[in-house]
C-alpha cells in the first residue's frame, strides 16, 4: 500500500485502519451488494469510502447510511464524529443519553432530532451552534428565553420564527441584523418606531414598508439610500425636500416623479 493510501485510511487516533481486526468485517465480505449514488456496486462498508473507523466524518456518515442498524451500538464511541453520525441514525429513544455529551457536534445533532420536551434541555447549551439548532425547531413561547440569548446569530434565528406579536420586544436589540429582521416582519403599527433607528439598513427597510403618506419623516434621512427609497415611494406632493437632494440619483428620481414620469416603484404589480 502506498504512503498516500496509508495516510488516507487513518483512524481518529492516527493509526492505520485494519479491516482484518474490524468487528464489522462481515459487512464488507459476504454482505449483499447494493448500488449507491454514482453507480458504484458495493457491500455495506468499503475502505476509504464507508468506514466507521475512518477519521473522516463523511466516510463515517456513509457507513451509518449503509448500516443504520449498527448506529445504536456506537453511541458511546470515544471519537465524537462517530457518536455524532451514529446519533443521526440510531433509534430516537436511544439518543437522549447524549444530551450531556462533551462535544457540541454531537449535541447539535441531537438538537435536530429530539422531541420538544427534551429539546428544551438544550436551550441553554453553552455552544451557540447547538442553540441555533434548537432555535430553528422551537416555536412560539418556547423561543422566549432565546430572545435574550447573548449571541446575535441565535437571536437572528429567533426573530425569524417568533410570532408577530413578540417582535416589538426585539425592536431595540443591540444587533442591527436582528433589528433589520424585526423591521421586515413587525406589524405596521409598530414600524414607525424604527424610523429613528441607528442603522441605515433598518431605516431602509422602514422606507420600503411605510405607507407613502408617512414617508415624509424619512425625506431628510442621513443615508442617501434611505432617501432614494423615499423618493421612489413618497406621495408626489411631499417631494419638495428631495428635489434639491445632494445626491444626483435622489434628485433625479424626485424630479421624474414630480413630472409624472412612471418609475419602477410606481408600476402596478404584474
Amino acid at each position: 500500500m502506498s504512503d498516500d493510501a496509508i495516510l488516507d485510511t487513518l483512524d481518529w487516533r492516527g493509526e492505520p485502519v485494519d479491516c482484518g481486526a474490524c468487528a464489522h468485517q462481515d459487512r464488507r465480505t459476504g454482505a449483499e451488494s447494493h448500488t449507491v449514488p454514482g453507480g458504484i456496486l458495493t457491500g455495506h462498508c468499503q475502505p476509504r469510502r464507508a468506514c466507521v473507523h475512518d477519521r473522516y466524518a463523511k466516510r463515517i456518515q456513509r457507513f451509518f447510511e449503509w448500516n443504520p442498524d449498527l448506529a445504536a451500538q456506537h453511541l458511546d464511541h470515544p471519537y465524537f464524529e462517530v457518536r455524532a453520525n451514529a446519533a443521526r441514525f440510531a433509534p430516537i429513544f436511544q439518543i437522549p443519553r447524549l444530551i450531556g455529551d462533551p462535544d457540541e457536534t454531537v449535541r447539535a445533532t441531537l438538537a435536530r432530532r429530539l422531541p420538544r420536551r427534551l429539546l428544551l434541555k438544550l436551550r441553554d447549551d453553552p455552544d451557540r451552534e447547538v442553540r441555533i439548532a434548537v432555535a430553528v425547531r422551537l416555536e412560539d413561547a418556547d423561543l422566549a428565553p432565546l430572545m435574550r440569548d447573548p449571541d446575535g446569530a441565535v437571536r437572528l434565528r429567533v426573530v425569524r420564527r417568533i410570532p408577530e406579536g413578540m417582535l416589538p420586544a426585539m425592536m431595540h436589540d443591540e444587533d442591527p441584523e436582528v433589528r433589520v429582521e424585526v423591521a421586515r416582519r413587525v406589524a405596521m403599527d409598530w414600524l414607525p418606531s424604527l424610523v429613528w433607528d441607528d442603522s441605515p439598513r433598518v431605516r431602509l427597510v422602514v422606507a420600503q414598508r411605510l405607507p407613502a403618506a408617512k414617508l415624509h419623516v424619512l425625506a431628510r434621512d442621513a443615508d442617501w439610500m434611505v432617501r432614494l427609497a423615499v423618493a421612489g415611494r413618497i406621495d408626489p406632493d411631499q417631494l419638495d425636500p428631495l428635489l434639491d437632494d445632494p445626491e444626483d440619483e435622489v434628485r433625479a428620481i424626485a424630479r421624474q416623479r414630480r413630472e409624472g414620469v412612471l418609475i419602477a416603484n410606481d408600476l402596478p404589480p404584474l
